[in-house]
């Protein structure tokens, strides 16, 4: 097995290859969609490192494979073969739906917008799903201009929308109740 290398020099001018082999500037939007993706990855493996159940702690390592794989689908540009690729697929959308509706069983409704805050895993939770809003808002911009699966823009939305919940969810674990945003008039 041959190791990889980690620097090759390559970019040094600024530039980076897409899978495929085209080089762009490394702020091309391609980029910065899978980077942002790849920010987002870490986060979530910073939430998993928190407090919490294990069954999250395995969803949320299932949730990272789909987002490595929708980077590899991101990064995927002419002369890239997608086939060759991992894929994301509708079951992964609907996993990510039922374990919202599972977690919103336990939770009370809610009615107004909440402030993030008060446990680690709560406030972690809430920086995923605010860079995986970002990577949403980029992947749709990159969607306007190529051609972007649109399950992975599917799977972003409904991520972040698992993060909110989680975020409740871990908050009502560490026997927090929800902090209601009450605006200064």
């Amino acid at each position: 097995m041959k190791e990889w290398k980690i620097y090759t020099k390559t970019g040094d001018k600024g530039e980076t290859s897409l899978l495929g082999g085209r080089r762009v500037p490394k702020h091309h939007i391609r980029i910065e969609a899978y980077g942002t993706a790849d920010e987002l990855n870490s986060f979530i493996g910073v939430l998993r490192d928190q407090d919490m159940d294990a069954h999250y702690r395995q969803v949320l390592l299932d949730i990272q494979d789909r987002v490595f794989t929708a980077e590899s689908l991101l990064a995927c540009d002419e002369g890239c073969q997608p086939e060759t690729l991992p894929t994301i697929y509708q079951e992964d959308i609907d996993m990510l739906e039922k374990e919202i509706d599972s977690m919103n069983e336990e939770l009370p409704p809610l009615g107004n917008f909440i402030l993030p805050g008060g446990h680690p895993a709560v406030s972690y939770a809430h920086v995923c799903r605010c860079v995986c809003r970002r990577a949403e808002r980029i992947i749709t911009s990159l969607a306007e201009q190529s051609k972007v699966d649109e399950l992975v823009i599917q799977y972003f939305n409904r991520l972040s929308d698992y993060f909110f919940v989680l975020a409740r969810k871990l908050a009502k674990d560490h026997g927090m109740t929800d902090l209601i945003w009450k605006a200064k008039k």
